[in-house]
């Protein structure tokens, strides 16, 4: 099945996001790596910014996926689960050459300068933390956690902690940043 012009940018426009930013993404190389006239980009796409936070929708449906398969496992304990999520993320950036995670990237590349992608890559990170707090309160319910922990304030430390594992991951093309991190989150957890 041919793929349409709209999708083929859209995954197109992921990878070359991911890898050189969004002030390094030029309009004129995606439609030359996609061979898409330029008046379909824009039958699309009001504008780059609009583009690229199509793009970032497009990402957080696959983020949703990921949450669903392991958020949603019963053969797993919520904890379990939980971190099972980051594996499959941290399996994902090492298919993609361990560029790490297009929200981070582009929320520090344009948090600073530009409200809009500050606002939208936030609420990405707050539907996810979401997610999380959800299995995390399953967890201190069947006892994986002490009763006294915030599972909205361990999803939202978690988050945190993986979006800088995850730089700490693209600056050595390796995934030991984000291994060591899950492996020190995790054992923090079990002591508590």
């Amino acid at each position: 099945m041919k793929q349409d012009t709209k999708e083929r940018l859209l995954e197109t426009g992921l990878g070359m996001l991911l890898q050189h930013g969004y002030n390094d993404l030029g309009v004129q190389a995606l439609l030359q790596e996609t061979q898409t006239p330029k008046g379909s980009f824009y039958h699309h796409f009001r504008s780059k910014e609009d583009f690229a936070l199509q793009v970032i929708d497009r990402y957080m449906a696959d983020v949703h996926k990921g949450l669903e398969l392991s958020l949603g496992n019963s053969a797993l304990s919520p904890l379990g689960r939980v971190r099972r999520f980051f594996e499959l993320s941290r399996d994902k950036y090492r298919q993609e050459g361990y560029l790490g995670c297009l929200l981070g990237g582009v929320g520090q590349e344009l948090s600073g300068v530009n409200e809009v992608f500050r606002h939208r890559i936030e609420e990405c990170f707050q539907i996810i933390a979401a997610h999380l707090a959800t299995c995390l309160e399953e967890a201190r319910r069947q006892g994986e956690l002490p009763p006294d922990r915030d599972p909205g304030a361990l999803a939202d430390l978690l988050v945190d902690c993986w979006e800088g594992a995850a730089l700490r991951s693209r600056l050595r093309g390796d995934p030991e940043p984000l291994e060591t991190m899950l492996d020190f989150y995790f054992s923090a957890l079990s002591r508590s």
